[in-house]
């Protein structure tokens, strides 16, 4: 059997750890030959591809990005796009198709599969946005950056008595915002499930000033003030039809400043956050999701996504994963709420 395999989207730590965990139990346990697709949906829409064996991967489970390279191409987009991966697939000899991405990446992967292209999914956001698994690899790692940065921030906002706002990704889910913020001590944690008022952000940035502190406020890009539109940095769309976000952490430290007379700075860690080397805990989930993978591909078990479930890696419906994005509960978020001001 010949297996093919492609990253889609963003970047993010662990992808290699998946690859590395296909190609080396296909091959030693089930003999199969594997195909690397560059560059996500581009790959296997283009026919673009590299040698993929054991010797490929080996070194590469700490390595950040991925060695198969990535882009937001979107087939479903193109005219014929999915027939024309139908007869790419067919000319190279691949049986079977291993897709590692978010919900944009597994939601083509899903319309794929109801074509009848045999199509496992594993899913990768630093967002931890994917319905129907637990956690994704590469959240463990963004979570972990943002919260050293948060620890470090903390010293200067103190030293200058000035209000300094960090922006961590989260287009719709504020899970890394909430994660991290609750990790670094962030006197607001500010997300997109929940619109902010800015006249309370403001009373608990005057609260903290009272209590001798100077306070710290972790943002997620896609945040919004009630009775206000999202910050974007611009009305262009991606292939997914996503606007570039990026600009809530500067507008409210400027709102900030002008509603208060405190000082206030804004600290964007932008791709910052899924770079580098992954946390111990993605490369473990990663290279189990990738273990998991290739099995379902042996079964035959098209169109399910590998997820995690408490602590066990299940195989669930594509279609189930990418219905809806998971959100932060307001539950949880009331529970970071105790430690804001």
């Amino acid at each position: 059997m010949r297996v093919g395999v492609l990253t889609g989207g963003g970047d993010c730590p662990g992808l290699n750890a998946v690859i590395r965990a296909v190609v080396r139990k296909g091959a030693k346990e089930y003999g199969y030959e594997f195909v690397g697709f560059r560059d996500g949906w581009k790959g296997p829409l283009e026919g673009i591809t590299m040698p993929l064996d054991v010797s490929a991967v080996r070194g590469i489970l700490p390595r950040g990005g991925t060695i198969l390279g990535s882009s937001r191409t979107n087939p479903i987009k193109v005219e014929g796009g999915v027939e024309r991966i139908e007869r790419n697939l067919a000319d190279l000899g691949v049986d079977a198709l291993v897709a590692i991405g978010g919900e944009d990446t597994l939601g083509v992967a899903t319309k794929l599969a109801e074509h009848g292209l045999p199509v496992i999914g594993v899913p990768k956001t630093i967002d931890n946005d994917l319905n129907a698994t637990d956690y994704t690899f590469g959240f463990d790692t963004a979570v972990t950056i943002a919260t050293e940065a948060i620890d470090r921030l903390h010293t200067t906002a103190e030293s200058h008595h000035r209000v300094l706002v960090i922006e961590v990704m989260g287009r719709h889910a504020g899970w890394i915002a909430l994660h991290s913020g609750m990790a670094g001590g962030a006197n607001v944690i500010l997300i997109p499930e929940v619109p902010f008022d800015l006249d309370q952000v403001c009373g608990w940035v005057e609260q903290r000033f009272q209590q001798q502190y100077a306070p710290i406020i972790c943002v997620a890009e896609g945040a919004l003030p009630k009775d206000g539109d999202l910050i974007t940095k611009d009305t262009t769309v991606d292939a997914f039809g996503h606007v570039k976000l990026s600009g809530i952490g500067d507008w409210l430290a400027g709102a900030i400043e002008q509603r208060t007379g405190k000082e206030s700075r804004a600290a964007v860690l932008g791709h910052i956050q899924r770079g580098g080397t992954p946390t111990a805990f993605d490369r473990v989930l990663a290279t189990r999701f990738g273990l998991n993978a290739i099995d379902a591909v042996k079964d035959g078990d098209s169109g399910k996504m590998v997820a995690l479930r408490g602590t066990d890696i299940v195989r669930v419906p594509l279609s189930e994963a990418t219905g809806e994005l998971k959100t932060v509960p307001l539950a949880r978020y009331e529970e970071a709420a105790a430690f804001f001001g």
